[in-house]
Parts: structure tokens; sequence; C-alpha cells
């Protein structure tokens, strides 16, 4: 076996005749289709964060939610916030040689937390 899936054949609706599709290929078809991230890209930026921005910054600043290609993100005090928003070409490019350049967020959204 080469561990690769096997293709699944389809009904005229394009629905499986398979049986169910396994957790992870179902959330990659949703995700696809509301136009989010998939599972491997959140995966990605919110169990690496600190890798991907510094543990310094990670202790401060916090992903929030992934929408279409934006990342809201959360800093702790006004300077953080200022320092991710100057920072923002960098972090992205991290990103993107991280999920992938078709995957990545391509747009940051900075909030205070009070």
């Amino acid at each position: 076996m080469s561990g690769e899936p096997r293709p699944r054949r389809r009904n005229e609706r394009g629905r499986s005749e398979d049986g169910p599709l396994p957790l992870s290929e179902a959330l990659g078809v949703l995700s696809q289709r509301m136009g989010v991230a998939g599972p491997d890209v959140l995966s990605t930026v919110f169990g690496h964060w600190a890798e991907l921005v510094g543990p310094s910054m990670a202790a401060h600043v916090r992903p929030l939610r992934l929408q279409q290609k934006t990342l809201v993100v959360s800093a702790d005090h006004p300077a953080w916030a200022t320092q991710v928003r100057h920072l923002a070409t960098e972090i992205l490019a991290r990103m993107a040689d991280a999920c992938g350049p078709e995957h990545a967020p391509e747009r940051l959204e900075v909030r205070v937390r009070a």
C-alpha cells in the first residue's frame, strides 16, 4: 500500500458512494466550500504561533481567528500592536513559507485587548 487515499467513487451529485468521509477530509471540503482556512492552515498558524512570531511577541500577541485571508490577532498592549503592524510583512511571509502561499493569510488585523 502506498499510504495514499484511494479515489472515492462519486454519484452524479458529487456525493461519495463509499460511505462517510474521514473527518479531516470532510473538514477540508467544508472549509473550501465556505472559503475559510482548512485544518492544516489553522493548525500551522495556531499551533506554531511562537515559532512564527518569536517567543517574546507570542507572550503578548495571540491569534484569535482566521477569516478568509485575514488573520485577526490580539495584543495585550498598544506597543505590541504597533510592533505587529510594523512587522506584518515579515510575519505574513513566515506564514506563507509555513502554510504555502496559496493558503496563508494575506492580511493581519490587530486588536488591543483590555
